[in-house]
């Protein structure tokens, strides 16, 4: 018979034609649990669950079509697939039944750990290891009694219906783990190859709902027992469990802090994941200059007292040189004195950086204009230009290094015209055309050359004469009309007479011109009247606005300047955050708004528990009169959303909360494992499956005890 193992030379797709099935879809299956969930049931049902005849699995798997949903495991998966992925998959032989089964009784011990599904989801099939008692199944599928297979495997009775004992003898003494046909045409199941049974899960909701009333009900000596089993288990969890618990663990609020301190010498990069206080005294504790870098470079949020204790218990020329680019260059406003300390120090590297820092009083900067090194010299020009004196100027003009000459340069023609002379014996770099006050020669040259990416940077530049911006206004490359369109100095006649056209669904940027006048009320009344939805966005971005700019904005007929409104105006109307709820969750920058902002509505949300929309129907449950009974109900919600919405909430009832642990949806499931009234059972198993680890370590119901054990284990894992 074939072998189907996926060879590394081999493509999944061809592994499935040879196997005789067509691949239908991609692998997201929204509204069908997870393959591991099926693993969890077949180990649970090992002992308990009569195995099933290849024949009969298959037929209950199809369900009389052609259609089913497969999963694999184990060291020949598929490159690229993932433990929980089902892939819906047609068969193509004229007798479906028959070629499903020939699968199921492969020669090996199945190294895939193969796994099959009904198209809903609802009926699993897979083997385990160990045998157990076959049954015998009629035609119909249905249960006809049960077989005992003789020591010698070639020889088994039971009863079949109306029949009394039925004897039945492999004609070729065929092998306990092929199935032979008794008299009334049902099918015979033993252990398959390699001691391992076939199981076929009917029902799997129901069953699920059964084992989470059955944790719900968990004592306080089986709760004990599953972490005892875990804590078995942590001598040797596999890699990829040991990986989720090692860069998890170190923000455990439960984590005893010695622990917390030894984990962190081991994993130092795992500093970052805690609150700025615990975090710069674990990387002052860290015993290497390069583990405190590796975790300063990724932390936000730093105080500049902080960033002052960081700087100064920097061991080494090159910590002081990373940390200060660092804070240099997320514009951290260090002290007076922190900064005249890297003004004045020793490497030229540190004076370098210490030119850019937010709080660098200006007589240094002037003296670092003076340094011997060149790099600190360029880029005092480009801080310290309006404050040097005229002689200062001049020399750095002259000056023998190239760079410092170029940087200098670009300081003076902001306010001097630059020639097309002089920017081409200079080899000046492009952002001149950009920042720099241009002759016009150069000007003319630029408009004449054809080269429209160098037209557009000439569109920004601020200091164009109005008769250059006119004429841009009208270039026929529409990326120089837009730069054209969102310059400051352009009256709202002049800015809706150019013809950008601006795809509102293209990712936008505040205009810094706009950014600088949020403060400025007026100019916020005149700009968000503006017909460009650039600017209506920029100002939307705004964090306080007056009465009347926000009641325009609020109606604005771009969706994304109410997203911006919602996002980072604290003056957002109520109604418009609902309504823009019904579009949008949050992102990245902004987490949770709209629903989070603090004008969003919280009375009277209960109308909307019968909502036909789930975003809608879930924000019943953020109205403060809203029952614990909803909350069970909302649980077993056919929306996704709404069942998150439930398991987030403190009354989620714990029978509902291990349910859920199981859902089809990831953030459902993510969600309820970082429940603390998750029974242990249902923890404790999520801890040592790779699927859910990074999830379930969260959970600040884990016991210290078993905190401390999971981290011993961690430290074994290599640098």
């Amino acid at each position: 018979m074939a072998d189907f193992r996926l060879r590394d030379h081999e493509s999944y797709e061809a592994m499935l034609a040879g196997m005789g099935l067509e691949p239908l879809g991609t692998w997201w299956l929204p509204g069908i649990r997870k393959a591991a969930t099926a693993r969890r049931l077949l180990a649970a049902a090992t002992d308990a669950e009569p195995a099933a005849a290849p024949a009969e699995a298959a037929r209950l798997v199809l369900g009389g079509g052609r259609e089913f949903l497969l999963a694999f495991g184990g060291p020949h998966a598929p490159r690229g697939s993932l433990r929980e992925s089902w892939r819906r998959v047609r068969i193509r032989a004229t007798d479906p039944v028959a070629a499903l089964a020939a699968l199921l009784t492969a020669p090996d011990p199945d190294p895939r750990c193969l796994l099959l599904a009904s198209p809903d989801g609802d009926t699993m099939a897979g083997t385990t290891p160990g045998r157990g008692a076959a049954r015998v199944t009629g035609a119909d599928s249905a249960p006809a009694g049960t077989l005992t297979v003789a020591p010698d495997g070639d020889t088994t009775a039971g009863t079949a219906p109306g029949r009394g004992p039925v004897p039945v003898t492999g004609a070729d003494h065929a092998s306990p783990g092929s199935r032979s046909a008794v008299a009334d045409g049902g099918s015979v199941a033993g252990a398959v190859a390699g001691g391992s049974r076939l199981l076929v899960l009917g029902g799997v909701g129901a069953r699920i709902d059964r084992a989470a009333e059955d944790a719900a009900r968990e004592s306080v000596e089986e709760g004990a027992a599953a972490w005892a089993r875990l804590l078995d288990a942590a001598a040797d969890p596999g890699r990829a469990v040991l990986g989720a618990w090692a860069e998890n663990l170190a923000p455990h609020p439960g984590l005893p802090q010695d622990v917390r301190r030894d984990l962190l010498l081991r994993f130092p990069e795992l500093t970052g994941q805690l609150p700025p206080a615990e975090f710069v005294a674990a990387v002052l504790a860290l015993p290497d200059s390069e583990a405190r870098l590796r975790a300063v470079e990724w932390k936000p949020g730093l105080t500049p007292a902080q960033w002052t204790r960081l700087i100064r218990a920097a061991d080494t020329e090159r910590e002081r040189w990373l940390l200060t680019h660092i804070a240099a260059g997320r514009r951290i406003m260090l002290a007076e004195e922190d900064c005249a300390l890297l003004a004045g120090d020793p490497s030229p590297r540190v004076r370098a950086e210490a030119v850019g820092l937010s709080g660098l009083p200006e007589r240094h900067a002037v003296a670092l204009a003076e340094d011997p090194d060149p790099d600190v010299r360029a880029g005092a020009c480009r801080v310290a230009w309006p404050v040097l004196p005229a002689a200062r100027r001049e020399a750095l003009l002259a000056d023998e290094a190239p760079r410092v000459r170029t940087e200098a340069l670009l300081r003076h023609h902001e306010d001097r015209p630059l020639s097309r002379e002089a920017f081409a014996r200079e080899a000046l770099p492009e952002r001149v055309i950009e920042t720099c006050r241009l002759a016009p020669d150069l000007v003319r040259h630029l408009l004449a050359t054809g080269d429209a990416r160098r037209r557009a940077a000439l569109a920004g530049n601020p200091r164009l004469d109005p008769a250059t911006v006119a004429r841009l206004g009208e270039d026929s490359d529409d990326g120089v009309r837009r730069a054209v369109s969102v310059r400051a100095d352009l009256t709202e006649e002049q800015r809706s007479a150019v013809r950008a056209d601006i795809d509102p669904s293209v990712m936008s940027h505040t205009l810094p011109w706009v950014e600088d006048l949020h403060e400025d009320p007026d100019a916020m009344r005149r700009l968000a009247a503006s017909s460009h939805l650039l600017v209506r966005r920029s100002v939307a971005r705004a964090r306080r606005l007056p009465p009347d700019v926000v009641h325009r904005l609020a109606r604005d007929p771009d969706h994304v300047v109410q997203l911006f409104l919602a996002e980072s105006c604290e003056d957002a109307p109520a109604d418009m955050l609902l309504r823009v709820w019904t579009w949008w969750t949050g992102s990245l920058s902004s987490p949770g708004r709209p629903r989070t902002h603090p004008n969003f509505p919280r009375e009277g949300l209960l109308r909307y528990a019968e909502d036909l929309h789930g975003r809608m129907r879930r924000l019943a449950l953020d109205d403060p009169q809203a029952p614990a009974e909803l909350v069970a109900r909302f649980a077993r919600d056919r929306d996704p959303e709404v069942r998150y919405r439930a398991a987030e909430d403190p009354r989620l009832p714990v029978a509902d909360a291990a349910r859920l642990a199981e859902d089809p949806d990831d953030s459902v499931r993510a969600v309820v494992l970082r429940n603390r009234h998750l029974p242990a059972s249902v923890l404790a198993a999520r801890l040592c499956d790779p699927e859910s680890a990074v999830e379930a370590v969260r959970n600040p119901g884990i016991p210290p005890y078993v905190l401390r054990a999971m981290a011993a284990a961690c430290r074994a894992l290599p640098a």
